[in-house]
């Protein structure tokens, strides 16, 4: 860390006062940067590193005198940074003074990573981009980070995490994410006022958005997806396929329209999924349950057979007969004339509607999504 801050000074000590690196100094001093013989309070310039000693750093940056960096004034260093720097290293420094009381000029180290650090925050607020940072502390009322040297705050009601609320136990859980990276967005700077907001929100809506369009490219109609349920409502179930949701609609999350969907899965179940329609215009994206699942007409022969007995329920009562459940949406007719041995008028005479019977299977068609059942014969066999 040391060595990379001390190289961000420059590369030709000719060039001190003009930062000339790759990481945009030059465009953070400025065209008119301040030439070396009016330097003032406030200026940041680049140094060479001329002795190191316990009491801090003496930096040549081209004036008669050198400058001084106190320890107190190195701490973004770290704890070991001091012995980490040596003669003839380049350093950034920011001029906190002009002459001291032992005639020097008093410079910051920390300072002057602060102000690249608000030259680069200014320009990812400017355009609207977000960055990382790391959660250097916390209060109620929300989260401390720090971002080139320079310290920001993360509102509650901008952090991403359901669990946190504003309240007694908010602070614990918001201590928790102490040491934590997150990605955030510039939503207020006030360089003048030291003032910097930032919001997982934001940027966390910004990536969505980013991936929802990227999906939106990469998404096949018919194609199957691994998803992960994020939100269940009466009308159907969202599924986050990596960035971006999609919408099962209530009429495609089971083969068995009797099930509601919070009978099918819970918020946070891994599913397969079909993809129905992508509309790159609306953004939206409909998605199957059901159909990234066998359809079970499509199995019936593996299960049932001629002449099998099983359990059904009755669904339904018609002129000409009752119709069976005999599991999800597997239905089979019991003609009339298989209801019982006597002649009868209704099949109301027999069986009503929730009645569990057993059955005979007597045909199976699957591509007519039909099946046979008789009642007397069911229980002729078990007589």
């Amino acid at each position: 860390m040391t060595t990379e801050l001390a190289q961000e000074a420059g590369q030709d000590k000719a060039t001190k006062g003009r930062p000339q690196d790759a990481n945009g100094m030059q465009e953070f001093l400025g065209e008119n940067a301040p030439v070396l013989k009016g330097l003032r309070r406030g200026d940041v310039a680049e140094g060479v590193v001329m002795r190191v000693d316990r009491e801090g750093v003496l930096v040549d940056i081209g004036l008669k005198s050198e400058g001084h960096v106190p320890i107190s004034e190195m701490r973004s260093l770290g704890p070991e940074g001091l012995s980490q720097l040596k003669v003839g290293d380049q350093l950034l420094v920011y001029v906190m003074n002009t002459e001291s009381q032992e005639g020097q000029v008093l410079l910051s180290l920390d300072r002057a990573l602060g102000e690249k650090g608000w030259h680069s925050l200014q320009r990812y607020f400017e355009k609207g981009e977000s960055i990382e940072a790391k959660v250097i502390g916390c209060n109620k009322g929300g989260l401390l980070v720090d971002i080139e040297g320079v310290h920001g705050f993360v509102p509650v009601s901008q952090v991403m995490r359901p669990e946190v609320t504003p309240d007694s136990q908010g602070e614990n859980r918001l201590s928790q994410m102490v040491g934590k990276q997150l990605r955030l967005k510039v939503i207020e700077l006030d360089r003048r006022r030291n003032r910097l907001i930032l919001s997982e929100r934001a940027a966390l809506h910004d990536w969505r958005s980013e991936q929802k369009e990227r999906l939106l490219q990469e998404l096949k109609e018919e194609e199957i997806r691994r998803g992960r349920v994020t939100g269940i409502r009466n009308f159907g179930i969202f599924v986050d396929l990596g960035g971006a949701d999609g919408l099962v609609h209530i009429s495609e999350v089971s083969w068995d329209r009797t099930k509601t969907p919070e009978e099918v899965v819970k918020i946070g179940d891994e599913v397969d999924v079909y993809v129905m329609k992508v509309n790159p215009d609306t953004k939206k994206i409909a998605l199957s349950l059901r159909r990234a699942q066998p359809e079970p007409w499509q199995t019936i022969a593996d299960k049932y057979h001629v002449g099998q007995l099983v359990t059904g329920t009755v669904t339904k009562l018609a002129s000409f007969g009752a119709f069976a459940r005999l599991e999800g949406p597997i239905e089979g007719l019991i003609h009339i004339s298989e209801l019982a041995e006597r002649r009868i008028n209704h099949p109301k005479e027999v069986v009503k509607e929730g009645d569990v019977l057993t059955l005979k299977v007597l045909r199976i068609e699957p591509e007519r999504h039909r099946l046979g059942l008789s009642l007397k014969q069911a229980q002729q066999e078990g007589a």
